[in-house]
């Protein structure tokens, strides 16, 4: 009988097969370590793209903030023009107003039997003062006043004798009045502006 050793047959099988492992081995962890490194890689180019992004969108706030700073500016000096505006606008509706009001007053004086020694306005309120040849005059004026389109809530406040020296010694009546122009209706005049 023919005997074949089989032992180094064995051992180099082995020793062939533990090559191949150990190939199999060195060549997966090569291939973990390429795939982690393209992985790493693609995760980087991502970061650096979201990054370019973030600065490209931080440069656009910028931006957009300077913007929004000029339109602040432009609203506020938009609002300040306006309220100018409206004070001229006020001032050119206002500017004929005492010149109307004394012109009324003048219109309301019963000619011949009173004339006024003082006129003041406060606000919507006149004061008058004047000096009349007898109470009918004075009644009949603060009827004018009430009746008036410009005036409401006339008062007389004071009223007394006084006596003019002279070749005639003359009875007259000093007399102060209140009342308030009307403010709810327009005048006359300012109809006429609309």
């Amino acid at each position: 009988m023919i005997r074949i050793n089989l032992l180094p047959y064995r051992a180099a099988r082995k020793k062939e097969n533990i090559r191949f492992q150990l190939n199999v081995f060195i060549g997966s962890v090569v291939f973990a370590l390429l795939v982690v490194f393209w992985y790493n890689s693609m995760l980087n180019g991502s970061i650096s793209d979201l990054n370019t992004e973030i600065a490209s969108t931080r440069e656009q706030v910028a931006k957009y903030q300077a913007i929004n700073k000029e339109i602040e500016e432009i609203k506020k000096t938009l609002a300040l023009i306006e309220k100018k505006i409206e004070v001229i606008k006020s001032l050119e509706r206002d500017r004929k107003a005492p010149v109307q009001n004394l012109d009324s007053i003048y219109q309301l004086l019963v000619e011949k039997r009173m004339w006024y020694s003082q006129i003041e306005e406060k606000g919507d309120t006149f004061k008058i003062s004047g000096v009349a040849i007898d109470n009918q005059t004075v009644a009949d004026y603060m009827t004018r006043v009430e009746k008036s389109e410009r005036f409401q809530n006339v008062r007389l406040v004071a009223s007394k004798q006084y006596k003019l020296q002279g070749k005639e010694d003359m009875s007259l009546k000093q007399f102060d009045i209140n009342f308030q122009r009307k403010t709810t209706s327009n005048t006359p005049a300012e109809v006429k502006k609309k």
